[in-house]
């Protein structure tokens, strides 16, 4: 595949000034960070590519709708313009705004989990896992194998196994599974779709058992875009269309909107049924911990902006650009012969960092490695998504070992140039021409109990 940059669909209008330290400064700053790259100061980092969560650029219409915010307490006019414009995309009757993805999780898992209660999912990502968890539950993983396979090349790598997906509800019991979660795309698989195929597929499974369907929607337009471009008899549909097409086949929706709403802050529940019972649930666990109802943890001037952003993100122009930036991070990267999850996803690339130190053991966290060799080479800061962020077992206290090793370049939406990725891709081929000299990874000093990998103090094994 030869690298070929997608042009911007829109002109720079504002800059931000970024810095690039010295290699004995980032190594000092490394040591000070315990080696954590959450622990490292944003100014102190020449591309952050840590997350595509809340760090897009806005548009001019995002921001001048800011002006337009109503900060009333109850039923401000901001929070009808966003209901609005959620159900125009969604299509659901009941829709909840809170101030993140990971609050929508706190405020609905605890309705459908509970002691001894299991979540299925096409793979699920470290807060969801967590709320889970703190709901009582326990997270099952049912993604395709392919996803296993990082060098094959196949289209919707991130479904679900539905054969897997039935078999694990034999095996723990009708009675003892709470919900499926499907996430569109799948981020810990690589930022790999999901086929509407698959979700009419897993939809069907969970209407014959009686299992709720919820779609974890962080980046349903990416996912939607993928659906037109290579779903046979989708090309001709709009991304609103296949978008409201695939909730339909669900129940509910999570969604952090930092990422496809591209907007800095904000996050929304959806339940297609306004009858649900469960609607009454949400909106208490949203009065006691987000505030009230018509806002949702978010000031007026929030709400308005997620409503201009949840229609921007259907430009299918956008898409084209977004998918293609991505893309060509993924080619030079087949140009040097360095592994990845393949084909790219719609929000990063995903670097095999068990292809690249082969000799590093996953409780030396490759990927880890390769992030913290990123910064010290580059400035560049990424993260880990592999066995440092998966974990401890939450019952036996042991390392788990996670499906893949990969090091996340997640790429803000709108935000860095074509010059900026080429830079991060000439930093990771050096790297790769010295990956044997980078004999041992890092071990763990200090981590809390549950998502260690915001938190943890690590240092590099001598």
């Amino acid at each position: 595949m030869t690298a070929k940059y997608i042009p911007e669909p829109f002109r720079i209008k504002s800059v931000e000034p970024i810095k690039i330290l010295t290699p004995a400064e980032r190594e000092q700053k490394l040591r000070t960070a315990c080696y954590n790259m959450f622990h490292l100061a944003g100014e102190d980092c020449y591309i952050d590519l840590l997350t595509d969560s809340g760090t897009g650029a806005m548009s001019v219409h995002q921001w001048a709708s800011i002006m337009e915010g109503d900060e009333a307490y109850a039923g401000a006019k901001s929070y009808f313009k966003l209901m609005e414009s959620a159900k125009d995309v969604f299509g659901y009757d009941f829709i909840q705004p809170v101030h993140q993805g990971r609050a929508a999780e706190k405020v609905l898992m605890p309705l459908l989990l509970s002691e001894g209660k299991f979540a299925i999912s096409n793979l699920f990502f470290d807060t969801t896992r967590a709320h889970v968890i703190l709901s009582g539950g326990r997270p099952l993983d049912c993604v395709g194998e392919l996803a296993k396979k990082p060098k094959q090349r196949a289209p919707f790598k991130g479904n679900m196994d539905i054969a897997k997906m039935e078999e694990t509800i034999r095996q723990y019991g009708l009675q003892n599974i709470g919900v499926v979660v499907l996430t569109v795309t799948n981020n810990a698989a690589g930022g790999q779709p999901v086929s509407m195929q698959n979700v009419r597929d897993v939809a069907a499974v969970c209407r014959r058992y009686g299992i709720p369907l919820c779609i974890d929607a962080a980046r349903f337009a990416e996912n939607a875009y993928f659906i037109k471009r290579d779903e046979p008899g989708y090309s001709d549909k709009s991304i609103k269309e296949i978008t409201r097409e695939m909730f339909g086949l669900a129940d509910m929706f999570t969604l952090s909107a930092k990422k496809d709403g591209i907007v800095n802050i904000g996050g929304l529940v959806g339940v297609k049924d306004k009858n649900s019972s469960i609607i009454a649930g949400i909106k208490v666990n949203v009065i006691n911990n987000e505030g009230f109802i018509t806002y949702g943890g978010l000031a007026g001037r929030d709400l308005e902006a997620l409503a201009v952003g949840l229609q921007e993100v259907c430009d299918e122009h956008y898409l084209r650009y977004r998918v293609g930036q991505i893309e060509y991070v993924g080619a030079r990267l087949d140009e040097a012969g360095i592994a990845y999850q393949s084909p790219v996803g719609g929000h990063g690339v995903f670097i095999d960092a068990a292809e690249m130190f082969p000799h590093i053991a996953y409780t030396e966290f490759p990927a880890h490695t390769l992030a913290v060799e990123l910064y010290r080479r580059g400035g560049i800061r990424c993260c880990d998504i592999g066995s440092f962020m998966l974990g401890n077992d939450p019952d036996t206290g042991e390392q788990l070992k996670a499906e893949f090793e990969f090091t996340r370049l997640a790429i803000p939406r709108r935000v860095y140039t074509q010059a900026h990725l080429d830079y991060v891709v000439d930093t990771i081929i050096k790297i790769k021409e010295d990956a044997k000299n980078i004999r041992r990874g890092y071990r763990i000093i200090w981590e809390p109990d549950l998502m260690r990998h915001f938190q943890a103090h690590l240092e590099p094994i001598i």
